[in-house]
Parts: C-alpha cells; sequence; structure tokens
C-alpha cells in the first residue's frame, strides 16, 4: 500500500482517514478585486448618466370639436395623409387653402418613429405659405381635473 508523504493515516471507529492539511480562506484578495470593481463602477455610473435628454411634452387635453380640423399625419414610412387622404408635399397647401379657407391651422401629427425629414419639409412648407402649424402630443394622464 502505497502512503504520500505528506498525509497520514488514522484509524477511527474502524474506519481509515487520511488527515488533511488545515487551510483557510485568504480574504484580502477577495476584497482587493471587490473595491477595484467598486471604484470601477462609481466612476462609469456618472459617464453613463451624461447625455442630452430629451423628454416629449406632455399636455392636458382641450375641449373637442365638432368642425373638422386639418390635420396632416405623417406615418412611420413617410407618407403624407391630410384627413386620411393621401397627399402629395406639393398640393399640400393648395388642398388646405381650398378645404380649410386661408386663416386656417394646421395640426401636425406624426409617429415617434418617423425620420425627422419629412416633417421638417412639412413644417417648412406650410411656414413658407404663413400657415399656423401646431404639432399634436401625447395628453397626459396623470394630471387630470386641473
Amino acid at each position: 500500500m502505497a502512503i504520500s508523504g505528506s498525509a497520514e493515516i488514522f484509524r477511527t471507529r474502524g474506519r481509515l482517514r487520511a488527515a488533511s492539511s488545515i487551510s483557510e480562506i485568504n480574504v484580502t484578495p477577495f476584497v482587493d478585486v471587490l473595491l477595484v470593481l467598486l471604484i470601477i463602477f462609481m466612476l462609469t455610473a456618472h459617464v453613463m448618466e451624461f447625455g442630452i435628454e430629451v423628454d416629449v411634452p406632455k399636455v392636458r387635453p382641450q375641449k373637442e370639436s365638432v368642425k373638422e380640423l386639418p390635420v396632416i399625419s405623417i406615418p412611420r414610412s413617410g407618407e403624407l395623409y391630410l384627413n386620411e387622404k393621401a397627399i402629395n408635399i406639393n398640393d399640400l397647401v393648395p388642398a388646405i387653402r381650398k378645404r380649410f379657407g386661408k386663416n386656417a391651422s394646421v395640426y401636425v401629427r406624426a409617429d415617434k418613429d418617423t425620420i425627422f425629414d419629412p416633417i421638417a419639409q412639412v413644417l417648412a412648407v406650410l411656414g413658407e405659405a404663413k400657415i399656423g402649424t401646431n404639432v399634436v402630443t401625447k395628453p397626459d394622464e396623470g394630471k387630470k381635473g386641473r
């Protein structure tokens, strides 16, 4: 029977047991690593918060009107709709003036995922024609009764 030089065999209650060396967990390297990670997270948390934060405005809803209002809708695809009818941007101003009169104010409603180019073009065309524009926003449901 081969016996290792560092282990001794003891007989206890009819069983053979090898004596193991006393081992302790060294906590110092573990604490060092945790402190380094804590410092890294403290430094990077500030960097992660840095940036330009844009919060979409929320407003209280106004009373509904019975008359038909000019609403320009721009879905994600970038197409233009004047009150659910597809329209070309070049025909937009004459159609508004013909259907709603000279002093009409237009509501622009765009999907939040729409690229800004079609929205900017519509606003520029309406601005050139001196037509008032109102941007439709999402109503704030949390502040009813004010």
